[in-house]
């Protein structure tokens, strides 16, 4: 899929609007393989993305072997820009390590992720789609919020790390 550049943008008050402003650029979205994890890994780091057990070129190519479609990357101009893992358990669409290049952000690239996944996880079922967002980065949560998500309150994540 190709798609022009955009922002997003909203009125101060009401629901958010999400307004694509075409530009010069354009970036294509596909769904990575396994040739991909090295970049990805890369593009993490670059994006100040907080490491997890499971950022791993294992990790990464046990996910594309469960589901080859789950892991969305941006390019622009032949460069890794932005990544979005869009998984689906047969009852629940959630989204994981949203991460746009910081020399690439503002530029619609998030939020055509965003589009492009909630786009797969709807065709696959899903009809609640999650996403888990670092809450102690603003950025991301107002970007959530802009994009129309809910910040859910009274729940928890728990998190146990298996010893395999």
């Amino acid at each position: 899929m190709r798609v022009g550049v955009g922002e997003l943008a909203g009125p101060a008050q009401g629901p958010p609007l999400l307004i694509f402003v075409p530009v010069v650029s354009e970036f294509s979205i596909r769904s990575a393989g396994v040739q991909d994890i090295a970049a990805v890994l890369d593009l993490w780091a670059a994006a100040g993305s907080l490491p997890s057990v499971s950022d791993s070129p294992e990790g990464l190519a046990g996910l594309l072997a469960a589901d080859p479609q789950a892991l969305l990357l941006a390019e622009l101009d032949g460069v890794l820009a932005g990544s979005l893992i869009a998984g689906w358990d047969g009852w629940r669409g959630s989204f994981y390590r949203l991460a746009v290049h910081p020399d690439r952000r503002r530029q619609g690239i998030a939020t055509t992720l965003l589009r492009e996944g909630d786009r797969h996880l709807r065709a696959r079922g899903a009809v609640r789609l999650t996403a888990i967002v670092a809450d102690d980065d603003p950025t991301a949560m107002s970007f959530w919020r802009a994009a129309g998500y809910e910040h859910q309150q009274h729940r928890a994540r728990f998190v146990r790390h298996s010893d395999a």
